[in-house]
């Protein structure tokens, strides 16, 4: 059993810069990629940002410049700092984490939701 647990969210003002952080638990033998996935209010989930295991990054245009991604891989947690954030930013921010035990499977915490709001 593996799971990812959340914590970071809530309420932001615009140009806030909140981290969002993720750690995965339970028969984990080694992590591959990790990475956020938002889903914004009557829109559907789309990619933010993943990290591979060896620290390759790849970050939806959107976000490029404002959000960074990094982790430990000793302490399995992935970290999304988001700088300069907008109203359309909002979202529920999910953690994935591509999890070997005897194959690869993606797991997906349960979400946080930012809200960027004055």
């Amino acid at each position: 059993q593996v799971q990812l647990v959340e914590s970071g969210g809530g309420l932001v003002q615009p140009g806030g810069s909140p981290t969002l952080s993720c750690t995965a638990s339970g028969s984990i033998s080694s992590i591959r990629a990790m990475g956020w996935n938002r889903q914004a209010p009557g829109k559907e989930r789309e990619l933010v940002v993943v990290i591979t295991d060896d620290g390759n990054t790849n970050l939806a245009d959107s976000v490029k410049g404002r959000f960074t991604i990094s982790r430990d891989n000793a302490k399995n947690t992935v970290y999304l700092q988001m700088n300069s954030l907008k109203p359309e930013d909002t979202a529920v921010y999910y953690c994935n984490a591509d999890v070997y035990t005897y194959k690869y499977f993606r797991h997906w915490g349960q979400g946080t939701l930012v809200t960027v709001s004055s």
